[in-house]
């Protein structure tokens, strides 16, 4: 690793860097970083769910999410072995009153265990998709499975779906939006930390 001061910055070669370090870097600079909920897996098999904190939005026609995830221990997650295999999941947004439940379900189990079952989550019904939804989240999207892109030979395959449907808590939307005050989504920041929404500021105006 090189490192070069600059005034009261360090300069760090990312061609040298570790690959724990360059995730400790990327986690605590892109932040806060929006979790992705997830649920996979069509009956018979076991409902999955786990957490994803690499989250975007790619499409807004046709409305697209990304999702990437990493292998464990050299092997594809549930999550996305589901997904390629069934076609579908469904993505949830977490509030500040799940944040215990949302990590107890990030870790690892059997294969053939279901976090869902194991914590005892009430679920319900998709609508366009066979995969259940978690019926306490306020915000829910029903996915297809589109595409996956593969960046590094280490993991982090970045997993693209297509929205075919939101279900969303009506305390939370008004006037056609999603009020962001209410859902008070959870977040992740850097090192084994998460954010709970904090203060919202309207944008500036444009001077002149």
């Amino acid at each position: 690793m090189t490192a070069v001061a600059s005034g009261s910055s360090t300069f760090v070669d990312a061609s040298g860097l570790p690959l724990a370090d360059t995730y400790r870097f990327l986690s605590g600079a892109i932040v806060p970083r929006p979790i992705a909920w997830v649920t996979s897996g069509v009956a018979p098999k076991p409902l999955n769910l786990a957490p994803f904190s690499a989250f975007a939005w790619v499409s807004q026609h046709p409305p697209m999410i990304g999702i990437t995830v990493n292998l464990r221990d050299g092997l594809v997650k549930d999550t996305v072995r589901n997904m390629r295999e069934d076609g579908e999941f469904v993505v949830h947004i977490a509030h500040e009153g799940q944040l215990e439940v949302l990590h107890a379900s990030s870790e690892a189990r059997e294969p053939g265990e279901s976090e869902v079952e194991l914590l005892g989550l009430p679920i319900a019904d998709s609508v366009k998709v066979s995969v259940p939804r978690l019926a306490d989240a306020r915000i829910a999207m029903e996915c297809r499975y589109d595409r996956t892109i593969q960046f590094s030979p280490t993991g982090g395959d970045f997993v693209v779906g297509t929205v075919v449907g939101w279900h969303i808590d009506d305390e939370i939307r008004e006037g056609g939006r999603i009020i962001t005050e209410r859902l008070r989504p959870l977040a992740r920041v850097g090192g084994p930390h998460y954010g709970i929404l904090g203060e919202i500021v309207p944008k500036p105006a444009y001077p002149g």
